[in-house]
């Protein structure tokens, strides 16, 4: 059983031949008495439910900080969203825009600590669909609008989604297609390949950002459109979360040593030019499975348009293999400096996992920002 503490950056002789560095600085959270993403078989049960929640597993605690809510200034484009409410919407929709006549049972599927999740099956199939009681449709409208991006690049399988609305007692739903696991996550080769072909068929000229804010987890993750990479990455990915960090903890160290780092990070992308591409922007294994033909099949993401390697920044949390990686790069050639850039996209997700569940993930984060503002000189 493979543990996800164990990063896929080629420091064991076990992994990834795609990524080597010489760095050995080990950035692996500590926690007391909390297991960490060791259940396979757990997540395997969480990705059959693909509840666009954050699941009870280890790689994310069910326990959860309080955040600022999204600003819903922005959120211009609602495709998605009901014009009016009815007792029950879901039913509603199933039964007329669904095309079903009768809906012939609902179960609950999985459990997650954000949403709920349920298998509605009707004579006109079976749909997927989560509510949250206490939260808008805000959140939802960036996962079908994400989810919607994904499917129309007709490369990797993603749940295509139907309608997200308002619940009448308060909160939020989201019907999408129900996509059949099979008992497996597939063959990794084949979810690398598809994953490149994603991004290289995922294009704006918008430049770097999305058309809504959306969450990573339930923190909010800030797409304001904009022209050059490293001051996105630096203002809305690191900036924020560190931010957050000190709002949240007082935590000034962390802060100010993160700034250095924001300000200092230009020379890591020396050498290259960075074409917007759509990321799933959060995928780990909870969020990856293969439907009951072997297909790799993607869910709950938290996406924008981003440097193509800022999607392995939860690669420590992922399970990617040399073949993953090997088939990525035949469709999106490694870029110079690929290595040195690894632990920068690492970054955003262990500040993130700390805003959410604690301190645990604090040694990581900072041995990160440690390690790049010795090796800048910053």
């Amino acid at each position: 059983m493979e543990d996800c503490h164990r990063k896929e950056r080629g420091r064991d002789a076990n992994e990834s031949p795609a990524i080597k560095t010489t760095r050995v600085t080990d950035h692996r959270p500590q926690f007391s008495g909390l297991p960490f993403c060791k259940n396979r078989f757990f997540l395997n049960l969480i990705m059959v439910a693909h509840l666009g929640a954050i699941a009870p597993s280890s790689c994310f605690p069910c326990r959860l900080t309080r955040l600022p809510r999204l600003s819903s200034t922005k959120h211009k484009h609602r495709p998605f969203i009901m014009n009016a409410m009815s007792d029950d919407p879901i039913r509603e929709w199933i039964l007329s825009e669904g095309n079903a006549t009768k809906i012939t049972g609902i179960s609950p599927v999985g459990g997650g600590c954000i949403n709920r999740a349920n298998r509605y099956d009707t004579d006109a199939g079976s749909f997927f669909v989560k509510t949250n009681r206490s939260i808008g449709p805000s959140m939802f409208e960036g996962e079908a609008l994400g989810l919607n991006a994904m499917y129309k690049t007709n490369s990797i399988h993603v749940p295509k989604p139907f309608k997200v609305g308002s619940l009448p007692t308060g909160g939020s739903y989201i019907i999408m297609e129900f996509i059949e696991f099979g008992a497996s996550r597939g063959d990794q080769s084949v979810l690398g390949r598809k994953l490149a072909e994603m991004h290289r068929a995922g294009k704006t000229d918008k430049g770097f950002g999305f058309d809504v804010d959306n969450t990573i987890g339930s923190t909010p993750q800030i797409n304001t459109w904009t022209s050059d990479w490293i001051k996105f990455y630096g203002e809305h990915r690191l900036g924020f979360q560190l931010k957050l960090a000190q709002d949240q903890y007082g935590d000034r160290t962390i802060y100010e040593k993160g700034q250095r780092l924001v300000r200092s990070m230009g020379p890591l992308f020396d050498g290259i030019v960075i074409e917007p591409c759509l990321l799933h922007g959060d995928l780990w294994s909870g969020n990856i499975s293969a439907d009951k033909n072997g297909e790799p099949v993607i869910l709950d993401p938290a996406c924008y348009y981003g440097h193509n390697e800022a999607e392995f920044g939860m690669s420590w949390c992922a399970g990617f293999g040399g073949s993953f990686y090997s088939a990525y790069f035949e469709v999106m050639p490694k870029q110079p400096g690929f290595e040195k850039r690894t632990d920068l996209y690492l970054l955003y997700h262990y500040l993130n996992h700390y805003n959410l569940f604690g301190s645990g993930y604090r040694s990581s984060a900072m041995s990160i920002i440690d390690d790049y503002l010795r090796i800048l000189k910053a």
